[in-house]
């Protein structure tokens, strides 16, 4: 997983390959510990590079809008492909995060 730091209030994440059982808790344990930092007010996870994810990496985004939101931080991803946009059609979970186009449509951070 890279992080790249766009501003000093801003944490972009992007992750590649899969997310899945295999990776899924080292990928929580890095969103978590970029969200519990002080320094960023908002993190995008932009998952353009992502190119499939089960359960168990759904469920690592799930954690990190938790934390996100019991720090009172902005929680957004990006980049969707339709597969993935597909996932979180039928979890209904279109509805609960911030699903951006692409990084550029972050810009009130």
């Amino acid at each position: 997983m890279q992080a790249v730091l766009s501003n000093r209030k801003l944490s972009v994440i992007r992750p590649q390959g899969s997310l899945n059982a295999a990776n899924a808790l080292e990928f929580e344990r890095d969103l978590t510990a970029a969200l519990r930092q002080d320094e960023y007010g908002a993190m995008l996870v932009n998952l353009a590079s992502v190119e499939s994810m089960d359960s168990a990496g759904l469920m690592a985004l799930v954690s990190a809008l938790k934390v996100a939101q019991a720090t009172n931080k902005r929680f957004s991803i990006c980049a969707c492909s339709p597969a993935l946009r597909i996932i979180f059609e039928l979890t209904q979970l279109d509805g609960v995060f911030e699903i951006l186009a692409d990084e550029t449509a972050l810009t009130s951070v």
